[in-house]
């Protein structure tokens, strides 16, 4: 404990001790409370002050005040709700390149192609975030764009244990660091490719904890629905169909008390199966939500024994911050294991991999530290709010990140002949693979955050395809890359 903080807990210690009449103690309250809230004293800290004194907020619920969000609390702490809310407003513009891998002007089987200058609601939601009987805790968010998935995350949380705690309901899945970041706190504008193929929001039970200081884990099992980000209730009997996830990471900075920095590391896992006839991914698209570039194939059932595709995901992860500086990565494989008419000689097991790098620099100073919490990275708070009468403060930030996507095995000859007898194989194929199968993406972008709740982000995205199956075209020209401009203007609470 810090002097100045030394310093109010005597000063409120003190007056409490001293008051011998009610006004006098709840005007010591007023005080404690007031402090809690500018951060000099924790909330533990003043709960441990005001133990046992009588007040007129023992029966009044308190409104707090943090990061421009109230919270309605009881004076115990046990109990609290608080309305949360964000719109990401987005404008994308597009230069598609047109190149001699065109193959012709027809696209035929290829994935449908669009790129179109827009602007955009990318995001509209609102939610409540509750605690109850102090060991019961969640959230509950709509989507208020898109009819699709109108629930965005519904689950409660038992804290009975403090190094292993549960949830249930529909929520992120332990698996990514960059899923796990909220979309408010994102480095870019978008994702990365890895976030196309990990388990993201689903419905199902976990539990997880800190075990030892620096240290996460997490266990989940979730419906497992075919496809990424993939929401809903269990609806084919052919197969179980639930998916094992789970995530390990350590930031050795932590365990060893540096707060100046982060050494994250992680690992994660997900198996489970899904039911033949359902797709291997769907269609591809760019970073930049602009050309649709990948269809992968999709897979009939043959015989008796083929009615499951066996699907194993699997994750490393790792971020190094000093300061204002962080390089993060992570590397990502799917893997999808099916046999065609369920002999030796047409079994498959192929592999999508994805992966990414990426560096940051806060020019205005803010540590990555400060933003790193329990395996995840979280907002970024300017040290000064942007005051718009001066024209003063607020945080800036500039980035770069590469990423992969890689889908070679899901070319056509690896699909068309079985891998051990070498002959044609295509009955249970019922649309092969279209577009290109291989995308490098780079992208550089800038952001300005002028206080907790509010910041705008400007991104360079250029996409570069290879390995091509089948033309992909705009308009009748095929094209080989693509260039996009995004910008987005986000409010939070």
């Amino acid at each position: 404990m810090n002097f100045n903080k030394k310093l109010a807990v005597a000063v409120s210690g003190a007056v409490l001790l001293m008051a011998g009449q009610v006004a006098l103690a709840d005007s010591a309250t007023d005080i404690v409370d007031a402090l809690v809230m500018k951060g000099v004293l924790t909330e533990e800290e003043g709960r441990l002050i005001t133990k046992g004194h009588t007040s007129k907020t023992n029966v009044t619920p308190v409104l707090k005040e943090k990061d421009n969000n109230f919270t309605i609390e009881s004076p115990n702490g046990n109990n609290s709700i608080s309305l949360t809310g964000r719109i990401h407003f987005d404008a994308r513009t597009y230069e598609d390149n047109y190149g001699s891998d065109a193959g012709g002007s027809s696209v035929t089987a290829s994935p449908s192609s669009t790129a179109a200058d827009t602007f955009d609601i990318r995001r509209a939601r609102l939610g409540v975030k509750y605690k109850f009987a102090k060991n019961y805790s969640g959230e509950i968010v709509f989507n208020t764009v898109g009819a699709v998935n109108v629930l965005d995350v519904a689950y409660m949380d038992v804290s009975w244990f403090d190094k292993a705690k549960f949830r249930i309901g529909q929520f992120k899945m332990p698996f990514s660091l960059e899923q796990l970041t909220s979309s408010n706190n994102i480095d870019f504008v978008e994702r990365s490719f890895v976030d196309s193929y990990i388990p993201a929001k689903e419905i199902g039970a976990q539990v997880f904890g800190e075990p030892t200081k620096g240290m996460t884990y997490a266990l989940a099992v979730s419906n497992g629905l075919p496809g990424a980000n993939a929401v809903g209730s269990e609806a084919d009997n052919r197969q179980d169909g639930k998916d094992v996830i789970g995530r390990l990471t350590f930031n050795a900075a932590e365990a060893a008390g540096n707060k100046e920095a982060v050494y994250h590391a992680g690992v994660a896992f997900a198996y489970g199966d899904s039911p033949i006839g359902t797709g291997l991914g769907g269609n591809r698209s760019t970073e930049a939500r602009g050309v649709s570039f990948y269809t992968a194939p999709t897979i009939n059932p043959m015989g008796t024994n083929s009615k499951t595709i066996e699907r194993m995901r699997y994750g490393v992860e790792g971020a190094i911050a000093s300061g204002p500086f962080k390089i993060q990565g992570q590397y990502s494989v799917t893997s999808q294991d099916f046999a065609l008419g369920g002999t030796s000689t047409n079994k498959y097991d192929l592999d999508i991999k994805t992966y990414y790098v990426q560096a940051l620099w806060t020019l205005t100073g803010e540590k990555w530290a400060d933003r790193y919490k329990a395996g995840a990275f979280g907002a970024l708070k300017p040290k000064n709010d942007f005051d718009s009468d001066k024209f003063t403060g607020g945080a800036w930030e500039i980035g770069g990140r590469y990423s992969k996507f890689d889908a070679s095995d899901w070319n056509l000859s690896a699909l068309a002949a079985g891998p051990d007898s070498g002959v044609a194989q295509t009955t249970g194929i019922a649309t092969k693979s279209a577009g290109y199968t291989e995308a490098d993406a780079y992208t550089v972008g800038v952001k300005f955050v002028a206080n907790p709740n509010f910041r705008i982000m400007a991104d360079y995205v250029y996409t570069d395809f290879k390995n091509r199956i089948s033309a992909v075209s705009i308009n009748g020209k095929a094209i080989t890359d693509e260039s996009a401009l995004l910008v987005r203007t986000q409010i939070m609470f």
